[in-house]
């Protein structure tokens, strides 16, 4: 069932990404790479690209210091401990569906935030903001940070960000005492103990949690969907959505199996080493 269900359709979907299939009449005529080659020349795509690595660098790196942080708040034995704890996992209950709709509303210029901001000469045009923070001219775009984008990785890390705190704080847990004892009678500050000893021994979680993140990012689809969509300029658009606006509203099939294997790829780049490398750690 696996291999006709996954392997099959994946299969299926690269064989449709090399045909010319268009439109609405099945066109399986071999057309090799042209499809691959559109794409990579594609205005948008060059867009969607630039997005997702602006995306996933910038919410994998605050997911990971937001949860090694709070991990190690947590790990303080606080008073209220269960509280905070339930606090930071709330948000991993929620569809990424929901979480885009509410810090749409949170991040609408009109309303939201602004509200607060504007007693204070601050206007934030968050996701609708066109601009390109240290852009450069990179093929037919603007490569550098888009505003827009940060907005919704603000998104993205509060709901995540509980994911780590959770992995960060299992293996803060597993660690023992005598560890942190013998390092402070050697004369290790606080700020010692955790640089040079707590993180690196939490180095295989770090790995496990960039791998999950990058896997997330890098096929972000709802999130986006339900918060901005392609936004002005495709300042926030990422292949997900493109992928989906082709295939099912413009009926170009072909083009969009090539965006899909793409995405695959991009994916697998990630996760098969972590795969080989952890089946290889298991024997």
């Amino acid at each position: 069932m696996i291999f006709l269900f996954v392997y099959g359709f994946i299969g299926w979907t690269g064989y449709v990404s090399l045909s010319n299939w268009n439109s609405l009449v099945p066109d399986w005529s071999f057309a090799g790479v042209k499809n691959y080659l559109y794409l990579f020349h594609d205005f948008r795509f060059q867009a969607d690209l630039r997005n997702t690595l602006v995306f996933t660098v910038l919410f994998i790196a605050a997911v990971i210091v937001l949860g090694q942080l709070l991990a190690i708040l947590l790990d303080q034995k606080l008073r209220g401990e269960s509280l905070f704890r339930n606090i930071f996992f709330f948000p991993m209950a929620l569809s990424f569906v929901v979480t885009g709709v509410v810090w749409q509303w949170l991040f609408n210029p009109s309303t939201g935030v602004n509200l607060f901001l504007k007693p204070l000469g601050l206007d934030g045009k968050w996701y609708t903001d066109t601009n390109i923070l240290f852009g450069f001219h990179w093929g037919k775009i603007e490569f550098g940070i888009p505003v827009a984008i940060i907005a919704v990785v603000v998104a993205a890390v509060w709901q995540m960000t509980g994911f780590a705190v959770a992995m960060y704080l299992a293996g803060l847990r597993a660690i023992p005492d005598e560890v942190r004892e013998a390092a402070r009678m050697d004369g290790a500050t606080e700020f010692q103990l955790y640089w040079k000893i707590i993180l690196p021994l939490l180095r295989p979680i770090t790995v496990s949690v960039i791998i999950i993140m990058a896997h997330i990012s890098l096929k972000i689809f709802d999130l986006i969907y339900a918060m901005t969509g392609p936004g002005a300029n495709f300042v926030t658009d990422v292949p997900g959505v493109y992928m989906f606006e082709t295939t099912f509203r413009g009926n170009y099939y072909a083009n969009g199996a090539a965006i899909a294997m793409v995405m695959l790829l991009s994916v697998a780049i990630f996760i098969v080493p972590y795969l080989i490398s952890s089946r290889k750690g298991g024997s």
